[in-house]
């Protein structure tokens, strides 16, 4: 493909956040070029677990989380676990994160996540309306599943916040009632919370793809490059990459987990980082998933994936360049064994992706400090699906210099 030098506005990064910003770009008007340095939804967003979670508006740093983080941080195989060697790194995060759990910092993150959520949950009923994408969607609810009745009641704050802001749902309390709802659970899963418009995509990087399809089609270009700096000028910003620079009037900067080396040839020091994901995925489904399970206290999540089914989850802090721990895939699958009556652990596929996670949960969706024509849209940790289309809106009302629906001070850059 012959590229022109000049563009409006230059997405970076093609994952959900990055495409879904630059299709939102492009109605609005804009010629844009879509840059990535592997191609469509080539990292993280090829491996997530497929769910629009708009229920979950809870952060990370919650009050009293730090009486529990190290038990849970010296487990390497539990759900949020620390590399020993990435400690040193990870302190700077670590400080912010703990800042967070403030009531009042709590507080004001549910809210600015509760807004996001809502946006979010409007913007995709336009994009999938837009672009004919219901084949591609699953509106099979979740089901999040506790043991025993000490683990439900400890867990009825978070419905109730749930409630506070507008979230359906229906608690369960005996194995019966969830089989009406998912068959073949362990019966040591007593109660649970349904939460019956939770909604997936039939497949990540189908979902991805077929969004990007649609904006090659209506004119857009994709190309791909490393990029290595980001550079001002009075006319817009130039974009070096290994191999050329082109400029554009704008650039939105969603590089996923890569953002703040980006950001920091700017000037900015961001506290990104990275939550390292692992699941497994299944061809075929041995198991008869009938809706989105979530295993709460075991930090993995049970979903369908094409005809299949995918087994993921837990957190690990340990930066982008250590190599992956395998070993926390298959204990995942190991507990969906014990736990699905009749599932086939043979024959899945390993993957670890790199969620980006800034301290409070909460992305960065802002100007940059030295040029307002460059836009950071990334730090959604596990929620960048979910808030995808909400964030490629406010993307372009940040590009046309637009009031935004919602406010987008919680989302500065320089929050911390």
């Amino acid at each position: 493909m012959t590229l022109s030098r000049h563009h409006d506005i230059i997405v970076i990064g093609a994952g959900i956040i990055g495409v879904t910003s630059a299709l939102a770009l492009q109605k609005s008007g804009h010629k844009v070029l879509l840059l990535d340095r592997k191609g469509i939804a080539a990292e993280t967003s090829r491996g997530n677990a497929g769910a629009f979670a708009f229920t979950d508006i809870e952060p990370l740093a919650t009050p009293g989380i730090m009486r529990k983080a190290p038990k849970w941080l010296l487990d390497p195989l539990g759900p949020l676990s620390l590399r020993p060697a990435y400690l040193p790194k990870i302190m700077p995060w670590m400080y912010h994160f703990w800042r967070a759990t403030a009531q009042s910092r709590y507080a004001a993150a549910v809210k600015a996540q509760s807004d996001l959520m809502h946006l979010s949950r409007q913007a995709l009923d336009r994009l999938i309306a837009s672009v004919n994408g219901e084949p591609l969607m699953r509106r099979e609810g979740q089901l999040q599943v506790y043991e025993g009745d000490a683990q439900f009641r400890a867990t009825l704050p978070s419905w109730e916040l749930r409630r506070q802001h507008g979230i359906a749902f229906n608690l369960l309390e005996s194995p019966e009632a969830i089989a009406d709802i998912q068959p073949g659970l362990h019966p040591r899963f007593t109660h649970a919370g349904f939460t019956p418009d939770w909604m997936n995509t039939v497949d990540p990087a189908q979902w991805t793809e077929f969004l990007a399809q649609h904006f090659v089609q209506s004119g857009g270009e994709i190309d791909q490059a490393d990029i290595r700096a980001l550079t001002p000028k009075l006319d817009g910003v130039e974009v070096e990459t290994t191999s050329h620079k082109v400029h554009a009037s704008q650039v939105v900067v969603a590089g996923g987990a890569w953002s703040h080396h980006l950001a920091r040839t700017l000037g900015e020091r961001i506290p990104l980082e990275t939550e390292r994901g692992y699941n497994t995925t299944f061809p075929t489904a041995s198991f008869d998933l009938r809706t989105h399970v979530t295993f709460a206290n075991h930090g993995f999540v049970v979903t369908r994936i094409g005809e299949g089914l995918r087994v993921g989850g837990a957190v690990e802090l340990g930066g982008l360049s250590l190599p992956p721990n395998y070993k926390r895939a298959e204990i995942l699958v190991e507990k969906a064994q014990s736990f699905l009556t009749g599932f086939d652990p043979s024959g899945g596929t390993q993957w670890m992706g790199f969620r980006p996670s800034m301290p409070d949960s909460l992305p960065v969706i802002a100007s940059a400090k030295k040029s307002d024509r460059v836009i950071y849209a990334f730090g959604h940790g596990h929620l960048g699906l979910t808030q995808s289309a909400g964030t490629a809106e406010l993307v372009a009302a940040l590009a046309a210099r637009r009031t935004p629906e919602i406010s987008l001070s919680p989302f500065r850059a320089d929050r911390f």
